[in-house]
C-alpha cells in the first residue's frame, strides 16, 4: 500500500546489503540524485503521484528512502523537480523556427521507442496524477504556457485558442496511445508514416498562407 511519503524519518544513507554491510561501491552524490530522478519519473508515469511510494523509488535505485528526503525534501518536491526537468527538455523542442514547431513536437514523440516512452513524455506522469488539484493546476499551466501558447502564435484566422488546443490535444493523444495504450500500429509508426496525415491536420487547424480560418 502506498503512502504520500511527504517527510522522512529514517536514517539517511545507502541501503545495506543482505548481510548488513554497506555496498562496496560508494555512490557519487550527483549520480545517485540523477538515478533517483530517473526512477521517480518512471514510477510517477506508471503509477501516478498518489500511487507512488518514495520507498519504492529508493528501492529501484538501491538506496535508503531517507536519501530521497535528504536530496529532495519530500515526495512533492521530488515530483516538482521531475516536472521541471521535463520542462527544460521542452525548451529544446521550442527552440528553432516557430513555423516548424508542430513537426518538431511530432518528431519528438515518434523518435522514441514506445518501450522507452514511459516516464519520458513530459506530461504522462502529470496526467496520471491529475486527480490531485495542485498537480492538475500545474499541468494546465505547463501545457498552456509551454506548448499551446507557442502553437497559438502560428494560427491564421479565427478561433486561435480552440485550434491551438485541438492540435495540442492531438499531439498529446498520440503520445498517450503510444506510451500508455501501446497500440501496435501507432507504436510502430515512423515520422515518415505519420507526417503526410499530420500535415493535413496541421494545415486545417493552423491554416496556411492563403487561409483565413474555417
Amino acid at each position: 500500500m502506498s503512502t504520500d511519503d511527504d517527510s522522512g524519518d529514517g536514517e539517511f544513507g545507502l541501503a545495506a546489503t543482505g548481510d548488513g554491510r554497506q555496498p562496496q561501491r560508494k555512490r557519487d552524490r550527483e549520480a545517485t540524485r540523477a538515478a533517483l530522478l530517473a526512477a521517480a519519473r518512471v514510477r510517477f508515469a506508471r503509477e501516478g503521484y498518489t500511487g507512488t511510494n518514495v520507498r519504492t523509488i529508493a528501492g529501484d535505485v538501491g538506496v535508503d528512502a531517507g536519501l530521497v528526503f535528504r536530496y529532495f525534501g519530500s515526495k512533492r518536491k521530488l515530483f516538482d523537480e521531475v516536472s521541471a526537468e521535463d520542462a527544460r527538455k521542452a525548451e529544446a523542442v521550442l527552440a528553432g523556427p516557430p513555423e516548424l514547431l508542430p513537426l518538431r513536437l511530432l518528431e519528438t514523440i515518434l523518435a522514441e521507442e514506445s518501450s522507452e516512452l514511459v516516464g519520458e513524455h513530459p506530461f504522462i506522469a502529470m496526467l496520471r496524477a491529475a486527480g490531485d488539484a495542485t498537480v492538475r493546476d500545474q499541468l494546465r499551466d505547463q501545457v498552456c504556457e509551454t506548448y499551446i501558447a507557442n502553437i497559438r502564435k502560428l494560427v491564421r484566422g479565427q478561433d486561435a485558442d480552440l485550434r491551438a488546443e485541438l492540435l495540442s490535444a492531438w499531439l498529446l493523444g498520440i503520445s498517450v496511445v503510444r506510451s500508455v495504450i501501446r497500440s501496435e500500429t501507432l507504436s510502430a509508426a515512423t515520422v515518415a508514416d505519420v507526417a503526410p496525415y499530420f500535415e493535413q491536420v496541421r494545415h486545417v487547424l493552423l491554416g496556411g498562407d492563403d487561409d483565413a480560418g474555417p
